[in-house]
């Protein structure tokens, strides 16, 4: 797998699908091959374009089970091997390469609306530039690697549907809820109706 592939998965090149992409590149390095089922563990502390980029290359999914997401904001990422239980913890340290003032007004106009071939042109050009290091940097330049021990996480289980009896709809049922003595989903026992 290449950085093409990942970009393909995503839909667009951006400097945190590279660093996605380095992370993920360093792990298996590291820890072996790419999973094919649950032999990998992906642990991601944030919910970036990186994450997609780890996908991708590790194998780790939602689907599947061996990607658990935890909402820190952090760039770090713990990856784990089911058969040793050993774990690599990888945070970013990357520092992108200055700004210049010209580049920081643009930002801000980006980021009030402003689409303008001005605006763009220099976004993406920064972007670009940004990317370039990440791509080019060395490992120890851009992410800390520290081997960890942790719980491995049990298997991903597959557990019966139940239909709610509000909304009708289909929900796991460990996910269900009681609500005036009838099985309901989450949504309907907070609102008491279907979600949007």
């Amino acid at each position: 797998m290449g950085f093409e592939d990942v970009i393909r998965f995503h839909g667009h090149a951006c400097p945190g699908l590279a660093l996605g992409y380095r992370v993920a590149e360093l792990a298996l390095r590291e820890l072996g091959e790419r999973a094919r089922d649950e032999e990998l563990v992906a642990v991601v502390e944030n919910n970036s374009c990186a994450v997609d980029a780890i996908q991708v290359m590790t194998g780790c999914t939602f689907g599947k089970g061996n990607l658990i997401f935890k909402d820190y904001g952090k760039q770090v990422y713990t990856f784990i091997k089911r058969s040793t239980g050993e774990a690599l913890r990888l945070s970013v340290r990357w520092t992108p390469p200055p700004e210049t003032d010209q580049e920081r007004q643009m930002w801000k106009r980006y980021a009030e609306g402003d689409r303008s071939e001005e605006v763009l042109k220099t976004v993406h050009d920064r972007k670009t530039r940004k990317m370039k290091s990440i791509l080019d940097a060395e490992d120890d330049e851009l992410i800390e690697m520290r081997w960890t021990r942790v719980e491995v996480p049990e298997e991903a289980r597959i557990y019966p549907s139940i239909n709610c009896a509000v909304c009708g709809e289909k929900v796991m049922e460990p996910r269900a809820r009681v609500k005036d003595g009838r099985i309901v989903c989450i949504p309907c026992a907070e609102d008491g109706g279907t979600p949007a």
